[in-house]
């Protein structure tokens, strides 16, 4: 029964990202989401394949990982439609390095270079140190979301999963007595549990960030209606003191002629009573 309910929660796993993946459909864009999880995932799947076929009675661990090999192909095409020039560029690098060259090589070594149980025993050690892989990969999304302090691109799904999917295992490992599958899932628990805690850390942090946001630009607004208020005033106070400076009577000051004394004006307060005083 334990073998078979760890074989529904590796499924379980497996599904985890389908809402990223969704999001990603949405936005026609993997801006934010990396390739890793999902390449390091197919490696260890293939991986623990080539360990369960060179040990009897594996078969539910050659079944899982083979849905679990075709779950992560298709994620990993689906990122590399969606993703940037430079993305896809370095995904397939990736691909390259770890899939072809990385599980090329170990499983020509091991052949040719080991035999028996000398085999059994360094392929069960490869498999445990990339199954290390597989839960530190969403570790990178980890240092990014204590930069930012937002979990947008962290899957917390996944992380759930992971968490879950390494308890069971471990104790599978257990009842096996095969410690290449037992060990590396204490550290998946631990890493996991690590994931989710820093969600539940950040997962609001977006939100206040948002909020002071608003705030900020509610505020600049304000300015900028006090300034505008403030320059139509100005504009209005100009606009009074010319009324003011036309409606003032300007005299000119004669002499005894009747001639102008000079061409300048003077202005004078307008009184209740406008006199003009000319010389007799």
């Amino acid at each position: 029964m334990l073998i078979g309910g760890s074989n529904v929660v590796s499924f379980m796993v497996f599904l985890a990202p389908l809402p990223t993946f969704y999001k990603v459909y949405k936005k026609k864009s993997t801006e934010g989401y990396q390739s890793v999880p999902y390449v390091v995932g197919l490696f260890s799947a293939m991986l623990w394949i080539y360990y369960a076929l060179l040990k009897p009675n594996m078969m539910l661990l050659i079944t899982i990982n083979s849905v679990g090999c075709f779950i992560q192909t298709f994620y990993i095409c689906f990122f590399l439609f969606y993703a940037t020039k430079k993305a896809r560029i370095e995904s397939l690098k990736l691909i390259g390095l770890i899939i072809v060259v990385g599980f090329g090589l170990i499983v020509g070594l091991t052949q040719f270079l080991a035999n028996g149980a000398n085999r059994v025993t360094i392929v069960g050690w490869i498999c445990l140190v990339f199954s290390l892989g597989v839960f530190v990969a969403p570790m990178c999304i980890v240092r990014q979301v204590i930069k930012t302090k937002s979990v947008e691109y962290m899957p917390i799904l996944l992380s759930v999963a992971l968490t879950f999917n390494a308890i069971t295992w471990f104790f599978y490992g257990l009842l096996l007595h095969d410690f290449n599958i037992a060990i590396p899932n204490v550290l998946g628990f631990t890493f996991g549990l690590l994931q989710i805690i820093l969600y539940f850390v950040y997962k609001n942090k977006k939100i206040v960030c948002n909020e002071k946001v608003s705030a900020i630009e509610i505020k600049n607004k304000t300015e900028e209606q006090k300034i505008s208020e403030n320059k139509d005033q100005e504009i209005v106070d100009i606009a009074k003191l010319s009324a003011l400076m036309c409606s003032f009577p300007v005299v000119a000051k004669l002499n005894e002629n009747n001639n102008v004394v000079d061409d300048h004006l003077v202005v004078e307060p307008q009184v209740i009573k406008h006199t003009v005083e000319v010389a007799a």
